[in-house]
C-alpha cells in the first residue's frame, strides 16, 4: 500500500552514495490511483525479492500543492530525483508526486549495485500497466571472490579523484555537481565506445598522458531481456594514444569493456587495478540510456568522478552528451570547455577512417584557435622606434649631462663623464683595429669600468661578450675560442684565452689620447648584434645567444610607461654580467636617464650589507631573483631603516608568491609594487609581467602575467597546435624580443628559432611548460627537458653529465636536481651519480668537474654506483636512485681578491672551545652534517644561501659579525675563527 510518511532509510544528498544512485521519472496521466499503483508495487516486489526480504520497496505518496509545471513542482521533482538510497538498506525507492492539476510523476531511485537502468525502465513498465510483473525476474550475478555490492563498495571507497591542473576547483563546493550538455552527431556504430575514445583523447591531451585511464560504469553483460538485476560494477579502460593504434582500433578495444565483456576481473585483480590507478582516474564514462524510452532518466545524482561523461538520448531521440562535474575539482567554465572539445573530438572520431591516428584529432576548431592565439598577444600596441642602445644612451646623456649615471663604492660618473670615458675606451678599441660587428670579450668584476667597457664596445660598433672572472679557466677559454675573441678587456693577470686572444686592461684603454670623435653614419643598423650571452648547453658546452640592439630598446619601450620608469629612479646592478638579468639592470636605468648603483660582489653576497647599500643610496628600482630577495626580506626584518624601493622586479627563477606575505606587512602595495616576470635569454630578458598583490601572495599564484606589448606568447602541443586554455603545453615566444641566433649553431638555431605561423616572423621554442588562462595570463610550470634553475642560474643537467663523462674514470653518469625548491631554496642542490671504472674516488671526479664548470654548476654530491638503475626501455629510472652520498671534497670558489684581502686559513686548528666551538655548532646546525675544524664549508654542501643563514645564526647568538668575503676566503672553522678573533682584538 502507498505510504505518506517519509521515515524510510535515506542518505543525505551529496553523500558518497549519491554518486552511485540513478533515478527515473515517468509522467502519469490524470486520475492515477495511488492505491492501485502501490498494490502493483507490493505484489511485484514480493515476487521479485521474496516475502521475507526486509528490503521490500513501498510506494511513497506526496501531494504537491501546485500545478505540475510550476516552479514549486519542478523544484520538488528535482529534489526527489536527487535523493539517494543506500544499497544495504533498500533496493528501490518509489515515490508518487501528485499535483493540483491532477497530473502525477512516478519517481524511481535505486543504487546501481541493485538495479541498472534497464531494470528501472522495466519496473516502470510494470507499475504503469504496460507489462505484467511475471514477465521479469530478479537475478544477482556473483563474481569470483565477491558480490557486485562488495565490488561496488570497494569502488566507492577507492580514491580516484585528483584535482585537474587545467581547471579551477572550489574546495568549499563539497559534493555539489554541475552539468553541461552538448549535442552529438549521429552515425556511430557504438556510441559508448566512441564517446569513451573521444573522452580519452581529450583527457590525454589535457593531462599530457599517453595512456589515460577511464572508469566505465555500464550494464551487466549478456543479461536476459526479462531480468532485473545488479550492476556489473564497472571496469577500467586504458587507451593507448601513442599512435600505435588507430581510432577505429581503439573503439573496437573499448567496446567489450563498456558492454561488460573483456572488462571483468576477479576481486584480487580488481583490487590491483584500483591500487594501480589510485589518484589517476579523473573521468568516468556512464551509460545514460541510449535506448529510446519513456520518461526522464538521471544517470547519476552526484558525479562519481571529477568528470562523469554520460551519452543519452532526448525525448525526441536526439543524441546528446552530459558532462557531470564535481565543482570541488572542475569549475563550470572548464567543464564547458571539456564538453565542447569532447563533442568536437567525437565528431572527428566518428567520421575518421581506420587509418586515423589519435594525434590527428583536433580539439579546437578554427575560431577557437584564432581566439587562443590572440590571447597571447596583448591588446596594447608597442609604440616605439627601433634604435641602437648606444644611440638611445647618447640622447639621455645629451638631456642630462650633469646627472649622476653610475655609482660604485663611493665613486661616481655623470652622464657626460660616462659618455666621454666610454668614447675614449671605444677609440682605444678602434685603435686596436676592432671592426664593426667584431666580438669583444668583457671579463670584469662589477665596477664602473664594467659598464664603461660594455658601452664602449657598442660605441665601437662591436659586440660585447660578457664573462664572469670567477668562472673556471676552461670555461673562459672555451668562450673565447667559441666567440673567436681577438680582444678581451679584463683585469685577470693571465686570461686563459685561445691562441691569438689578446687581454687588455681597462687602464690601458683609459690612457688613449687619440681622437675621440667618430662617424656614426656608417654604424650597423639596430637589427645588428649588440651582445652575446652564453647559456648552459645540453651538449656539454655553453651556447652563445646573439641579441640585437633593437630588442633591448623594445624592452625598455614596452615597460617604461607601465613601470613608471623615470630619470628620478635609482637602480642597482646586483647580478653577474654573464647573467642576462644584468642586461635589464644596466640598460634599464641608462636608457631612461636614471642612476645605476653597481653592487660589489662581496656586498651582493651579504644581505645585511646590501640592505645598508639600498638604504644609503636610496634605491627605488630593485631587481632580484626570488632566492636573493628572501634573504633581503630577512635582513630588512632586523633593521629599523625603511627602504625607498618603489618597484621590485623578480626574474631568473620561479617565484613562490607566498614568501612575500611578510614583505607586504612592512611595505604595502601602494608603497612598493612587486612584479613577477618570466623571461628567457633568447627572448631578451623578459617576456611577461605579473603584478603581485597580497591576494596573489595569499593564494600562492603561479601566474607570470600576460605578454609585454610587442611580445607574443603561445602554448602549443607537440605538433605546434594551440592547446586549450588551462591545458599545459610548450611555451613559444614571438615578437620583438626574439634573438638572432645561437652563435655558430645553425642546426640548433633552426630547431629553436622557428617560423611564427600566427603573427609572422619568428618565434622561439622555449622548452618551458606552461598554460594560458582565459584572461591571457601565463602560468609557468617548469621545464620539459633537463634544464633547471638553481638560485637564478639556468642549468642544463646534460651539460654537467657530459662533463662528468669526459672524466676517463667515469663510464656512466646521471645528474638530477635534489632538494625541494618550494620548501627551501637553500637546500636545492645538484646530485650526480657515477659508475667508475675502478675504485670509488668521487672526490677527484668532483674536483675535475670544478675545473670546467662554474661553482654553481658543480654537483653538491657525487655518489658511486655499480650500475645506473634503468627502466624496461633502457632509460634512467630516477626513482630508483639511492639517497646521495655525503658531500665530499669540492673546489673552493675562487673569487677575485686584492692585496688587502684576508689571508687563507692558517695551519693551526681553532681551540676546542670558544669561538671555534661556537662556529662548529652553527655550521652543523645549518648544514646538517658533522663539521671538523679543517672541513671546507663548500665541500660540506655550503652555498651562498647557507652562508647567509650562518651569518644570521651568528648574529642571533651574539658572535662576531661575519663579512661574507671572509667566509669565502677562509672557508674552514679554524681559519675563520682566527680571522674573526683578530678583527675583534
Amino acid at each position: 500500500m502507498p505510504r505518506t510518511d517519509f521515515s524510510s532509510p535515506l542518505i543525505p544528498a551529496g553523500s558518497a552514495a549519491s554518486a552511485h544512485c540513478h533515478s527515473l521519472r515517468v509522467r502519469l496521466p490524470e486520475g492515477t490511483d495511488p492505491v492501485l499503483l502501490g498494490g502493483l508495487l507490493d505484489k511485484a516486489a514480493r515476487a521479485w525479492w521474496g516475502d521475507v526480504s526486509d528490503q521490500l520497496p513501498h510506494l511513497w505518496v506526496e501531494q504537491v500543492p501546485a500545478a505540475a509545471d510550476s516552479p514549486m513542482a519542478l523544484h520538488r521533482l528535482r529534489s526527489e530525483l536527487s535523493r539517494p538510497v543506500h544499497a544495504a538498506e533498500v533496493s528501490l525507492r518509489a515515490v508518487l508526486l501528485t499535483y493540483e492539476d491532477g497530473v502525477a510523476d512516478l519517481v524511481l531511485v535505486a543504487h546501481r549495485s541493485s538495479l541498472d537502468a534497464t531494470s528501472l525502465r522495466s519496473i516502470a513498465d510494470v507499475l504503469t500497466g504496460r507489462a505484467p510483473h511475471s514477465r521479469f525476474r530478479f537475478v544477482t550475478a556473483d563474481r569470483p571472490g565477491g558480490t557486485d555490492a562488495e565490488l561496488l563498495k570497494r569502488w566507492e571507497e577507492a580514491d580516484y579523484s585528483g584535482r585537474a591542473e587545467w581547471a579551477c576547483g572550489d574546495d568549499a563546493a563539497g559534493d555539489r555537481t554541475g552539468t553541461v550538455v552538448v549535442p552529438l552527431p549521429e552515425g556511430a556504430t557504438d556510441v559508448m565506445a566512441t564517446v569513451a575514445v573521444a573522452a580519452g583523447l581529450v583527457l590525454g591531451r589535457y593531462e599530457g598522458q599517453e595512456t589515460p585511464v577511464l572508469a566505465t560504469l555500464a550494464g551487466a553483460p549478456e543479461r536476459a531481456d526479462d531480468a532485473l538485476g545488479a550492476f556489473d560494477g564497472g571496469g577500467l579502460l586504458a587507451l593507448d594514444l601513442t599512435g600505435a593504434l588507430g581510432t577505429a582500433e581503439l573503439i573496437a578495444q573499448a567496446g567489450p569493456v563498456l558492454s561488460g565483456h573483456g572488462g571483468h576481473c576477479d576481486d584480487r585483480q580488481y583490487a590491483r587495478l584500483v591500487a594501480a590507478v589510485r589518484g589517476r582516474v579523473l573521468a568516468g564514462v556512464l551509460d545514460g540510456g541510449l535506448e529510446a524510452g519513456e520518461g526522464e532518466y538521471l544517470p547519476c545524482q552526484t558525479a562519481p568522478f571529477p568528470l562523469t561523461v554520460v551519452p543519452s538520448r532526448t525525448g525526441d531521440g536526439a543524441l546528446q552528451l552530459a558532462v557531470h562535474h564535481l565543482l570541488k575539482d572542475v569549475d563550470e567554465a572548464s567543464a564547458e570547455q571539456f564538453a565542447r572539445h569532447l563533442a568536437h573530438a567525437y565528431g572527428q572520431v566518428n567520421a575518421a577512417d581506420s587509418d586515423a591516428s589519435p594525434g590527428d584529432i583536433e580539439l579546437l576548431d578554427g575560431a577557437e584557435k584564432r581566439h587562443i592565439t590572440a590571447l597571447g598577444r596583448p591588446a596594447q600596441v608597442l609604440a616605439w622606434q627601433p634604435d641602437r642602445i648606444d644611440s638611445v644612451f647618447a640622447a639621455r646623456a645629451a638631456e642630462r649631462p650633469d646627472a649622476i649615471a653610475l655609482t660604485c663604492e663611493g665613486k661616481s660618473l655623470t652622464y657626460a663623464e660616462l659618455d666621454e670615458r666610454a668614447e675614449r675606451f671605444a677609440a682605444a678599441l678602434r685603435a686596436r683595429e676592432v671592426q664593426p660587428g667584431e666580438r669583444v670579450g668583457v671579463c670584469l668584476e662589477r665596477s664602473l669600468d664594467l659598464v664603461v667597457t660594455m658601452l664602449a664596445v657598442l660605441k665601437a660598433d662591436a659586440v660585447y661578450v660578457p664573462m664572469d672572472p670567477t668562472y673556471p679557466a676552461d670555461r673562459l677559454a672555451y668562450t673565447a675560442q667559441d666567440a673567436a675573441l681577438r680582444i678581451v678587456v679584463t683585469t685577470l693577470e693571465d686570461f686563459p684565452g685561445a691562441e691569438g686572444t689578446r687581454a687588455v686592461r681597462p687602464e690601458a684603454l683609459a690612457e688613449h689620447d687619440g681622437e675621440l670623435t667618430r662617424d656614426t653614419k656608417g654604424q650597423r643598423a639596430p637589427e645588428s648584434a649588440a651582445y652575446i650571452i652564453y647559456t648552459s648547453g645540453s651538449t656539454g658546452r655553453p651556447k652563445g645567444v646573439v641579441v640585437p640592439h633593437r630588442n633591448v630598446v623594445a624592452l625598455m619601450s614596452a615597460t617604461r610607461e607601465d613601470f613608471g620608469l623615470t630619470d628620478d629612479d635609482t637602480w642597482t646592478l646586483f647580478h653577474s654580467s654573464a647573467f642576462d638579468f644584468s642586461v635589464w639592470e644596466i640598460w634599464g636605468p641608462l636608457l631612461t636617464g636614471a642612476r645605476l648603483v653597481v653592487v660589489p660582489y662581496w656586498v651582493s653576497r651579504s644581505p645585511e650589507e646590501f640592505h645598508e647599500l639600498l638604504v644609503d643610496e636610496r634605491v627605488t628600482v630593485l631587481n632580484q631573483t626570488p632566492s636573493a630577495f628572501a634573504q633581503l626580506i630577512e635582513a630588512d626584518r632586523h633593521r629599523d631603516e625603511r627602504l625607498a624601493v618603489r618597484l621590485v622586479v623578480f626574474g631568473g627563477e620561479p617565484l613562490d608568491a607566498r614568501t612575500l606575505r611578510t614583505w607586504f606587512d612592512r611595505y604595502p602595495e601602494r608603497q612598493c609594487r612587486l612584479v613577477n616576470m618570466f623571461g628567457i635569454t633568447e627572448t631578451t630578458v623578459h617576456v611577461t609581467a605579473q603584478t603581485v598583490t597580497r591576494r596573489e601572495a595569499m593564494t600562492g599564484s603561479r601566474s607570470v602575467g600576460p605578454a609585454l606589448p610587442g611580445w607574443y606568447i603561445y602554448v602549443l602541443d607537440e605538433r605546434g597546435r594551440p592547446v586549450p586554455c588551462g591545458v599545459p603545453g610548450e611555451i613559444y615566444v614571438g615578437g620583438e624580443g626574439v634573438a638572432l641566433e645561437y652563435l655558430g649553431r645553425p642546426e640548433l638555431t633552426e630547431q629553436r628559432f622557428v617560423p611564427d605561423p600566427f603573427a609572422g616572423g619568428r618565434m622561439y621554442r622555449s622548452g618551458d611548460r606552461g598554460r594560458l588562462r582565459p584572461d591571457g595570463r601565463l602560468e609557468h610550470l617548469g621545464r620539459l627537458d633537463t634544464q633547471v634553475k638553481v638560485r637564478g642560474f639556468r642549468i642544463e643537467l646534460d651539460e654537467i653529465r657530459n662533463v662528468l663523462l669526459d672524466d676517463p674514470t667515469v663510464t656512466a653518469a646521471a645528474v638530477v636536481l635534489g632538494g625541494d625548491p618550494a620548501s627551501d631554496a637553500a637546500g636545492v642542490r645538484i646530485d650526480a651519480y657515477v659508475v667508475l671504472e675502478g675504485g670509488d674516488d668521487t672526490a677527484s671526479v668532483r674536483r675535475r668537474a670544478g675545473k670546467v664548470l662554474p661553482e654553481y654548476m658543480v654537483p653538491a654530491t657525487v655518489t658511486a654506483l655499480s650500475a645506473l638503475p634503468l627502466t624496461a626501455n633502457g632509460k634512467l629510472n630516477p626513482r630508483k636512485l639511492p639517497a646521495p652520498a655525503a658531500p665530499q671534497a669540492a673546489p673552493i670558489p675562487v673569487m677575485a681578491a686584492d692585496p688587502s684581502d684576508s689571508v687563507t686559513a692558517p695551519e693551526t686548528e681553532a681551540p676546542a672551545g670558544g669561538l671555534g666551538a661556537a662556529l662548529t655548532a652553527v655550521w652543523e646546525s645549518v648544514l646538517g652534517v658533522p663539521v671538523g675544524p679543517d672541513d671546507n664549508f663548500f665541500e660540506l654542501g655550503g652555498n651562498s644561501l647557507f652562508a647567509v643563514r650562518v651569518a644570521a645564526a651568528m648574529r642571533e647568538q651574539g658572535l662576531p659579525p661575519l663579512p661574507m668575503r671572509e667566509l669565502y676566503l677562509n672557508p674552514t672553522v679554524s681559519g675563520l675563527a682566527q680571522v674573526l678573533e683578530a678583527s675583534q682584538a
